[in-house]
């Protein structure tokens, strides 16, 4: 083995990656991205203060207290429900998982246990959620303990807070039902992406665009048809891994049209954002680190595996800034809540951004520079 062989060799790699500076960019970039991302997101674990809505329909000071007792644990942040409201159309309407209901009747139930002694006094608080939401277990968990320990302090047996679940949604769903909607978006924008940046920056790369101008085909015909062939290939995946979630995990899902639809709108929005990308990625060397940058942090911090709820306020908001946010949030409405009008919220709102980013990706491609 000759050194200097090994050497120059290790030479001409490094000198070749250092010229592809965009590839170096991204392959340094991208996991200094990803550790200062979900570091900001578990570093504040420790410490976070779920959203909790609380209807107090007794309205005493006992019921107000025992609210006062929850903000004081550090584990939640209050938001107050006019008890006029139906506590379930709060739930879908805004958007959150949990209320928690005190009842009428709680002061007093608190009052015959310890002033009467009636050991038979109890009073049942309803926690009103949205099973589809990972986290809303972990908040009922956690009031359960602040219950528990009031009990105790009541030497309560049996005890006098009781408290009862009720789902926001008919039909009792399982976990996989919520996650295959994120899963399906997922896939159909890491198609889309990476489909479009490495293929258009292949035959950018080799002159084959350049070529494209003296033949008959116009830019909008060969766009098109790029949005056909990646609209083909999401439907194919997506008809895939319904068949095995049928097959395998006997899931019940609602498929109706909003389906292909939030799929064509996914394939537009994410073939946009790839031309647009094509036009900065010059090689096709740095073409999967360029997608890769982008499409990571869009795919975990746009609920497609946790909720977005878990994240630190700042990264809330820029969650929902996502496009991929909306064609989960979408979907899920669809195929679980069968929800048509927060559908047909969200498909706008992708709809309006995949609309900006085509025709900003059809103006980023030239023939010329092929």
């Amino acid at each position: 083995m000759n050194p200097r062989v090994v050497g120059a060799n290790l030479f001409v790699k490094l000198m070749s990656v250092y010229r592809e500076k965009t590839a170096m960019f991204f392959t340094l970039a991208f996991p200094i991205i990803l550790i200062l991302v979900f570091g900001t997101i578990f570093m504040s674990q420790d410490n976070v203060a779920f959203h909790l809505c609380v209807q107090d329909l007794d309205r005493t000071d006992s019921s107000t207290q025992s609210i006062k007792t929850l903000e004081s644990s550090g584990k939640f942040k209050i938001t107050r429900v006019d008890p006029a409201i139906n506590a379930i159309q709060y739930v879908r309407d805004n958007k959150v998982n949990l209320v928690l209901v005190i009842p009428k009747g709680f002061e007093r139930a608190l009052l015959q246990r310890i002033v009467l002694g009636d050991a038979d006094a109890s009073v049942t608080i309803t926690y009103i959620y949205d099973p589809s939401s990972s986290s809303v277990s972990t908040k009922m968990q956690i009031l359960d303990a602040v219950f528990a320990g009031i009990n105790q302090q009541m030497s309560g047996k049996p005890p006098v807070i009781r408290s009862v679940e009720k789902s926001i949604l008919t039909k009792k769903y399982r976990f996989i039902e919520y996650f295959i909607p994120g899963i399906i978006a997922m896939a159909v924008m890491t198609l889309s992406l990476f489909g479009t940046v490495n293929l258009n920056t292949e035959l950018r790369q080799k002159g084959i665009i350049r070529k494209l101008s003296t033949t008959p085909i116009t830019r909008t015909e060969w766009i098109l048809s790029d949005i056909l062939y990646q609209f083909i290939l999401a439907v194919i995946s997506t008809i895939a891994m319904l068949l095995v979630s049928y097959a395998v995990f006997n899931v019940k899902l609602h498929l109706d049209a909003w389906l292909p639809a939030f799929i064509l709108l996914d394939v537009f929005a994410f073939v946009g954002i790839g031309m647009i990308l094509t036009r900065f990625v010059k090689e096709a060397q740095s073409a999967a680190a360029a997608a890769n940058a982008i499409s990571f942090p869009i795919m975990f911090l746009s609920g497609s595996f946790f909720p977005i709820e878990l994240m630190p306020g700042f990264l809330q908001k820029f969650a929902k800034t996502l496009p991929l946010f909306y064609v989960n949030e979408g979907l899920r409405a669809s195929m679980i809540f069968e929800d048509n009008m927060a559908a047909l919220r969200y498909s706008s709102v992708i709809g309006v951004f995949a609309a900006v980013v085509f025709v900003l990706g059809i103006m980023a491609t030239k023939w010329e520079e092929g």
